[in-house]
C-alpha cells in the first residue's frame, strides 16, 4: 500500500515542508477558515506567509469550483489525479465542482529518454538494442505516472512501451500520507465533511494509484479481459509482451485503428456506426452482467475501431469487479422500477449501498417513488441511464448513504457507454439492449440449481451457528458468574420481552428443522437414487422446498 496507516501522524511531521506548502496553497485560495477548523496551527508558520495581497484579490474573483481546481493544479500531480477521480464521483462532490474538475488535465513535461532507457534496461536486465530494433525517443504521451514510447521488437512486431516516471513512488507516498492525515482531521473536526468519509476516499484513491503504478497489475487485467472474449470475433485485445513487462515497464502490442469518437473518419473507412454502438454496448453488458469484470473507463479515447467493425480496447489501468449479489441487486432495482414497486426498488438500493445509520425508510421510499414517477409514461428509448444515475446519486447523497466505488464504476461505465452509443447512433437504446441481460439474471435467481446452492449455503451457515452457539452461551454464563455482566429488567416491558423470547424460541426451532431438512435433502441428492425430476431426486427436492417454506415462515414471524 502507498499509505501505511500506522504512525501516519508521526510520518506527516517528517514531511513538514510539504505539509506547510499544501496548507499554504489552501489558504492562498481562500480556504483559511477550513485550515483553522482542521486544528493544525503548528503547521501554519510558513504557510500563512504564502498569501499575498495581490493573490488574495485575484482569488476573490474566482468561483469556489475554480479555486479548488487551480489549487489542485498548483499542488501537483497527486492532487491533479485526486481531482480527476473526484470528478467522476458526483455522489460526494457537488455538480458545479464536478464540472470544473473535469477540466483537469494530467499532462506534465516528459522525463528524459535516457531515464526511460535506464528503467527498461534495469527491469529487463538487457541492453535496449537487444530488445528493440527501434524505439522513438520522443514519447507519444506523458502523464504524472509514466510516459509511452513507440518501438519495434527484434522480431519486427510494433509495440508501445510504457515506463513509470522515476522517483514517483516516494512523492506519492508523501502526498498520500499528508492527505490521509488531513482527511482524518476533517472527520474529527468538520461534521459536514465527515459524513462523506474523506479518509475512506483517500484510501480508495491510494489503491487506484497503486494499481496504476504497478504495470504487472495492468498486464494481468489485460490478459484476464482477453480470456473473457477469446472466442468473440467482434472484440480485440492488444497482446501483452510478458517477456519484457515488469512492475515499472509495460510492453504491449501497438494497434492502429480509428477512435470511436472520430465519426467522419469512421464513415470514410466504411465502418458502420450503428453496429459499433450495438457491439460496444453488448460487450460492456456482458462484462458487467455475465463476467463481473469490466473495463471501467470506456471513454472514446480508450476504444478504437478496426476493420470489420471490430472493437479494440486500450489501457487496462482502471478495471472494475462486481460480484453476483451486486449484479442481482442491479437487476432487482431495474425490475422494480419497471414494475413501479418503490418498496422493492428501495430494498435493492439499500442492498447496493453502505449505511452508517438507519435512514428514514418512509422518506427514502417517497424519494424513490418520485424518481420512478418521472419515467412512468416514457418509453424505454426515452430513458437515459446517465440521468437516472445522477438522480439516484442525489438520493444516495441526500440520505447520507455511501455507494461502494466498484458499484459506482459499474454505473458510470454504463452511462459512459450510453453517451458514446448516442454519439455514434442517435437511435441507440441501451435500456433495450440491457433488458435481456436483466431478464436472464432474474431467471437464474429461481433456477433449481441456484435454489439448491442457496439452500446448501444456508444450511452450512446454520450448522456453523449451531457449532459455535454453545461456546458463546458458555462464555456469556461465565462472564455472568464472575459478576462482569449486569442484567437490568424494566418491568414495564416484561410482556414485550416474553413475547420476543417466544418468537425467538419458535424461530430457533424452525431453523433447526430447516437445517436438518437441508442436510438430509443434500444427502438424498448426492446419492442420486430414486425418482428424479430435472435430474434431481424428488425426495431431495421436496426437502429443499419444505425447508424454503420454513425459511419464509421464520421471516414472516416478526
Amino acid at each position: 500500500m502507498l499509505i501505511r496507516k500506522r504512525g501516519v501522524v508521526s510520518r506527516t511531521y517528517r514531511h513538514i515542508s510539504r505539509y506547510r506548502q499544501i496548507l499554504g496553497v489552501l489558504m492562498a485560495y481562500g480556504y483559511g477558515d477550513l485550515v483553522d477548523r482542521l486544528d493544525v496551527e503548528q503547521y501554519l508558520e510558513i504557510g500563512s506567509k504564502l498569501v499575498s495581497r495581490k493573490r488574495a484579490e485575484r482569488v476573490e474573483k474566482l468561483s469556489r469550483a475554480e479555486r479548488i481546481r487551480i489549487a489542485l493544479e498548483d499542488l501537483g500531480s497527486t492532487f491533479i489525479k485526486l481531482g480527476q477521480i473526484l470528478s467522476t464521483r458526483p455522489d460526494v462532490v457537488p455538480p458545479d465542482i464536478v464540472k470544473e474538475l473535469e477540466k483537469l488535465q494530467d499532462e506534465v513535461p516528459p522525463f528524459p529518454f535516457q531515464e526511460a532507457r535506464k528503467a527498461v534496461e534495469e527491469e529487463t536486465g538487457k541492453p535496449i538494442n537487444e530488445i528493440f530494433t527501434f524505439i522513438d525517443e520522443k514519447p507519444l504521451a506523458a502523464a504524472s505516472i509514466g510516459q509511452v514510447h513507440r518501438a519495434r521488437l527484434l522480431g519486427g512486431e510494433e509495440v508501445i512501451v510504457k515506463v513509470r516516471r522515476p522517483g514517483i513512488t516516494g512523492k506519492l507516498e508523501v502526498d498520500l500520507e499528508i492527505l490521509l492525515h488531513l482527511a482524518m482531521l476533517a472527520e474529527k473536526h468538520i461534521e459536514e465533511i465527515a459524513i462523506y468519509r474523506p479518509a475512506k476516499i483517500v484510501e480508495e484513491f491510494s489503491r487506484t494509484l497503486e494499481n496504476e503504478m504497478d504495470y504487472t497489475i495492468e498486464a494481468a487485467y489485460a490478459e484476464r479481459f482477453a480470456r473473457q472474449f477469446f472466442d468473440n470475433p467482434t472484440v480485440y485485445v492488444p497482446k501483452i509482451i510478458t517477456d519484457f513487462s515488469t512492475e515499472r515497464v509495460l510492453v504491449m502490442e501497438y494497434v492502429q485503428g480509428v477512435k470511436a469518437s472520430e465519426i467522419h473518419l469512421l464513415e470514410d473507412r466504411g465502418l458502420d456506426r450503428r453496429i459499433i454502438a450495438e457491439r460496444g454496448a453488448d460487450l460492456l453488458l456482458r462484462q458487467v452482467f455475465d463476467y463481473g469484470f469490466f473495463h471501467a473507463d470506456p471513454h472514446p479515447g480508450n476504444i478504437i475501431i478496426l476493420p470489420g467493425n471490430v472493437i479494440c480496447y486500450l489501457d487496462f489501468g482502471m478495471m472494475g469487479t462486481v460480484d453476483r449479489k451486486s449484479r442481482e441487486n442491479m437487476a432487482d432495482m431495474a425490475y422494480a422500477i419497471v414494475k413501479r414497486n418503490e418498496e422493492k426498488a428501495t430494498d435493492a438500493l439499500l442492498e447496493m449501498v453502505e449505511v452508517d445509520g438507519e435512514p428514514d425508510r418512509r422518506i427514502l421510499e417517497t424519494d424513490v417513488a418520485t424518481l420512478m414517477e418521472m419515467y412512468v409514461y416514457k418509453s424505454l428509448k426515452e430513458i437515459r441511464i446517465e440521468k437516472i444515475l445522477q438522480q439516484m446519486l442525489d438520493i444516495i447523497s441526500k440520505h447520507r448513504l455511501h455507494l461502494p466505488y466498484d458499484k459506482f464504476l459499474m454505473m458510470k461505465a454504463l452511462a459512459t457507454m450510453e453517451g458514446l452509443g448516442l454519439r455514434l447512433d442517435p437511435d441507440f437504446d441501451l435500456t433495450r439492449q440491457a433488458a435481456p441481460f436483466i431478464k436472464r439474471i432474474k431467471i437464474k435467481q429461481f433456477s433449481p440449481w441456484r435454489l439448491m446452492d442457496d439452500f446448501v449455503s444456508t444450511g452450512a451457515d446454520l450448522m456453523r451457528l449451531f457449532r459455535v452457539m454453545p461456546d458463546e452461551i458458555y462464555s456469556i454464563l461465565k462472564q455472568a458468574r464472575l459478576g462482569k455482566i449486569r442484567l437490568v429488567l424494566d418491568n414495564t416491558g416484561i410482556i414485550i420481552l416474553a413475547q420476543t423470547l417466544e418468537r425467538i424460541g419458535t424461530r430457533i426451532s424452525l431453523a433447526l428443522i430447516a437445517g436438518a431438512l437441508i442436510i438430509g435433502s443434500y444427502l438424498f441428492i448426492s446419492t442420486g437414487k430414486g425418482f428424479s425430476i430435472f435430474g434431481i431426486p424428488i425426495l431431495g427436492l421436496a426437502g429443499f422446498i419444505l425447508a424454503g417454506f420454513l425459511a419464509i415462515v421464520m421471516i414472516a414471524k416478526k
